[in-house]
């Protein structure tokens, strides 16, 4: 099994499917004893696959997100942008890429960051293993609106979360302990990253399985 700890110090050591799965979630599957003890699968086809969501602020880096993690293509739904959002296209229903852990599958969802879209982060959020609120570093005007996002799901769906601060890469952006005070966080619970690092989103997702196993928390298949 992956130490956790070891591998966020040792980010080039980094392998998720090395992550025991089992001990993050409990999985519903048939399964039979092995000869060591533990669970053997016997129907890997009755695995459901788990949810993820990332969410945040239009130019957070969702969408660079799930491209950094994904193993498929990813399926956007980017659109021209019928107002001033400082881009030119952007999100209007979801992006969606899908990661394989331990043989189970992890579907990624992205979702729209404009306020007449916010229909769809309950939408995605339902049934969710955990979700990552994504906000750029260097656009410290966003955080209003990532405080909006974030009380309008956690507020309708119970999803355990972290916040990923994005741009890190850069030389003047809000640190994950700016970010942690602004949203009154434990320190452990915002994470720096570059989102279009596959290194940096995977650190992501491992501190969002150990906020996911210190809750004991089961999604709904």
């Amino acid at each position: 099994m992956s130490n956790i700890n070891n591998d966020v110090n040792n980010p080039d050591q980094i392998n998720l499917n090395d992550t025991i799965w089992s001990d993050s979630v409990n999985i519903p599957v048939d399964s039979v004893p092995a000869e060591d003890g533990t669970a053997e699968l016997t129907d890997t086809s009755l695995i459901q696959p788990l949810k993820l969501v990332v969410s945040g602020p239009v130019g957070a880096g969702k969408t660079s997100f799930v491209q950094s993690l994904s193993e498929t293509e990813v399926v956007e739904t980017d659109e021209v942008a019928s107002e001033d959002i400082g881009k030119d296209r952007t999100t209007v229903a979801l992006d969606f890429g899908t990661l394989t852990l331990d043989g189970i599958p992890l579907y990624l969802f992205g979702t729209p960051g404009q306020d007449r879209f916010d229909f769809m982060w309950e939408i995605l959020c339902e049934g969710a293993l955990g979700m990552i609120l994504l906000v750029a570093g260097d656009r410290p005007k966003d955080l209003p609106h990532a405080r909006n996002i974030l009380e309008f799901v956690t507020s309708r769906v119970p999803v355990p979360f972290i916040v990923g601060v994005t741009r890190q890469d850069l030389p003047k952006v809000w640190e994950p302990e700016d970010i942690a005070d602004y949203f009154g966080l434990d320190s452990q619970q915002v994470v720096g990253l570059n989102a279009t690092s596959p290194t940096g989103s995977v650190l992501a997702l491992i501190a969002l399985l150990r906020l996911i196993h210190q809750y004991d928390y089961e999604p709904r298949l």
